[in-house]
């Protein structure tokens, strides 16, 4: 890519696209296009059409997607997998017909069976069961690095599919309704720590940033508490505070900083090519060319429990933790093998201790 071609982030506004577009700043790349969801609607096939026929972009990444935790999984199963198919197909198939010359194409590690090996290597997709919690917004990842691969081996595109593990990082979603787990922690924990001592500057604050369920910093302490209870977030007799979390604290979880991941994104744009993948995904002893995507990891797990105790240690908060056995675990283990990036050239360089802190600190000054 040259400083002043013209890139398209689709979704430039969330956690990875934002983190992709100051990369390319910081880089030098000058002619960056984004829009937001109310100025382009990508469900809508004519509008992005219309898009790519005024700007007529050279790159393209597509980090737009309709994402949740695992609570907004179990509830939105429809508009996950249609939202997701519609906005993959629109955006992927007008970068074919308008010429792209390279496009990101951004999935998620979920796509992988629940009882995959781990840890996991590409070719592991579609090999059993994926875990159900996901299923739809997964196999509507699949279709999306599926179309890229298609299209590179009938066309000759040149997309790349990455699928990245569990990020955090800044712009990342703190809506207790849907965030995903990382983000969801720090804020219990957080809103707990200010509970506990009494601190409504700070929960009110806190409620004007990020309402739940329509109740603000502005509601009354009632309806705040019963907000808080509802997502696990109580005082208990003794006067100290509790944080309730969903499932049993044992599944293992692999974190990587977004801006890593930017860093990771920006590398394959500007170094790496479809051949290139191609080369180490032909299937041994066939001329099949399978999982040509890319997992984006750090190869390092730990279990929900020991991020609840980073967290609160980073936090600052010393009330209860309670593991709540009804609710779904989601899957147990889910560790990437990111050997193929690592022999593309890239490793991460930001360890979960250092970024929890830096994500507390986003959060807090944001």
């Amino acid at each position: 890519m040259k400083k002043e071609s013209k890139i398209y982030i689709a979704g430039h506004q969330g956690l990875v696209g934002s983190a992709i577009w100051r990369d390319l700043q910081t880089k030098g790349y000058s002619n960056l296009i984004g829009r937001t969801h109310k100025e382009l609607d990508l469900l809508d096939g004519a509008a992005v059409k219309s898009f790519f026929d005024a700007e007529q972009p050279e790159y393209v990444v597509l980090a737009a997607a309709f994402v949740g935790g695992i609570m907004a999984n179990s509830i939105y199963r429809a508009d996950f997998i249609y939202k997701n198919l519609q906005i993959q197909q629109n955006v992927i198939g007008e970068s074919y017909l308008h010429g792209v010359k390279k496009l990101l194409f951004l999935g998620s590690t979920c796509i992988y069976p629940r009882e995959a090996p781990q840890p996991m290597t590409e070719d592991v997709l579609l090999t059993s069961a994926l875990e159900y919690t996901n299923e739809p917004y997964a196999i509507a990842k699949i279709a999306g690095l599926k179309m890229c691969e298609s299209f590179n081996l009938q066309y000759g595109t040149n997309f790349i599919a990455v699928m990245p593990t569990n990020l955090y990082g800044p712009n990342d979603n703190f809506n207790l309704e849907t965030s995903h787990v990382l983000p969801a922690i720090i804020r219990k924990v957080h809103l707990a720590k200010c509970l506990m001592q009494n601190d409504w500057l700070s929960i009110r604050a806190d409620f004007d940033r990020y309402p739940v369920e329509g109740i603000t910093g502005k509601s009354s302490e009632s309806l705040i508490c019963e907000k808080l209870s509802k997502y696990g977030i109580r005082k208990v007799a003794s006067g100290a505070a509790e944080v309730e979390i969903w499932g049993t604290g044992k599944p293992l979880r692999e974190f990587l900083w977004s801006e890593d991941m930017a860093a990771a994104c920006v590398y394959l744009m500007e170094q790496v090519n479809f051949e290139d993948v191609r080369k180490l995904s032909v299937q041994t002893g066939s001329n099949e060319v399978r999982n040509c995507h890319i997992n984006i990891g750090t190869g390092k797990e730990l279990s929900i429990a020991e991020l609840v105790t980073l967290v609160a240690d980073k936090v600052g908060y010393v009330g209860g933790v309670v593991y709540n056995d009804s609710k779904p675990d989601g899957t147990l283990r889910k560790l990437t093998d990111p050997s193929k990036l690592h022999a593309l050239g890239w490793k991460h360089t930001v360890e979960i201790a250092e970024g929890v802190q830096k994500l507390y600190a986003w959060y807090k000054d944001y």
